[in-house]
């Protein structure tokens, strides 16, 4: 069957060869562990149970998880594989089942889901079709998506991916649908939409955008809204902008800007979180 997944709607057989995401429709994961540095409602007290899936059909030159979204590392597992995972992660402590990166294998996570004995989390570039999220309908418990780009000028730029705007807004608005408004239980997220944004260097504009939709398309009590200031450079990239961390005063003025928008239910990030030690090792712990 030819592979139309994802907005950039390949048409190519995964089974006989690879398309934008590097991946055949075989599940690829890189890591299996507890993750402590979600928002806290996500981790909470014992962390979260995070599987990083290989590739990306998005791409990101910028990308934090280059070894797994660019470089394809990671070993194939089967869906009885995967599901052995979830319930180590359980014996762990984890709070939940968090996917990382999962979207270019929604069709084979979608059944996979109802055998997780925890709540799950579709932590996602956003890049997703309404049509393929529609797999996940009463499979998803908390919807964790990251709200990049919100100008089409970066979004071609930076990942070229002109259409990311309007898709990411689209497919938001249907996780909003499947899971309603935010539940959160003696500090511990139940179900919702958490809408994350990372401010990158020299691209506060595109942050304002952002922030100007989400304050103007939900309600208090709706969404919680996450400012990540924690934007690392992995690699050089040809754009000299991102070849830096953001300063304080690009993180200050995003922030002012999201107070202003009464945009406050959620969550922010100390600078010092602009480390390469808080990305994990992908190598193959969990596995």
């Amino acid at each position: 069957m030819k592979c139309n997944l994802c907005p950039r709607a390949c048409n190519i057989d995964r089974t006989i060869q690879t398309g934008f995401c590097k991946t055949s429709e075989n599940l690829k994961i890189a890591r299996a562990s507890l993750h402590h540095w979600e928002e806290p409602c996500i981790s909470y007290k014992n962390g979260s149970g995070t599987i990083f899936f290989t590739g990306c059909s998005l791409g990101c030159v910028f990308c934090q998880n280059n070894e797994i979204s660019h470089k394809n590392k990671g070993i194939e597992v089967s869906e009885e594989k995967l599901v052995q995972i979830f319930y180590s992660l359980k014996n762990q402590g984890a709070h939940n089942i968090n996917l990382v990166t999962p979207s270019h294998f929604v069709k084979k996570l979608a059944p996979v889901l109802d055998k997780s004995p925890l709540p799950v989390v579709w932590n996602s570039s956003a890049f997703e079709t309404v049509e393929s999220l529609k797999l996940l309908e009463n499979k998803v418990d908390i919807f964790l998506p990251d709200f990049k780009f919100s100008k089409n000028d970066v979004a071609k730029k930076y990942c070229n991916a002109e259409n990311y705007p309007e898709i990411a807004k689209k497919a938001i608005l249907e996780m909003f649908r499947q899971t309603g408004p935010y539940k959160i239980n003696n500090g511990l997220m139940a179900s919702g939409v958490i809408i994350r944004h990372l401010v990158l260097p020299q691209n506060l504009e595109n942050t304002y955008s952002v922030i100007d939709w989400v304050a103007s398309t939900f309600k208090k009590g709706d969404v919680l809204f996450s400012l990540m200031s924690q934007y690392t450079p992995y690699v050089d990239s040809p754009y000299p902008e991102l070849n830096r961390t953001l300063t304080n005063k690009e993180y200050v003025l995003a922030k002012n800007y999201m107070i202003k928008k009464d945009l406050t239910d959620g969550f922010i990030q100390s600078l010092s979180s602009a480390k390469a030690s808080f990305t994990p090792d992908f190598d193959l712990t969990g596995i």
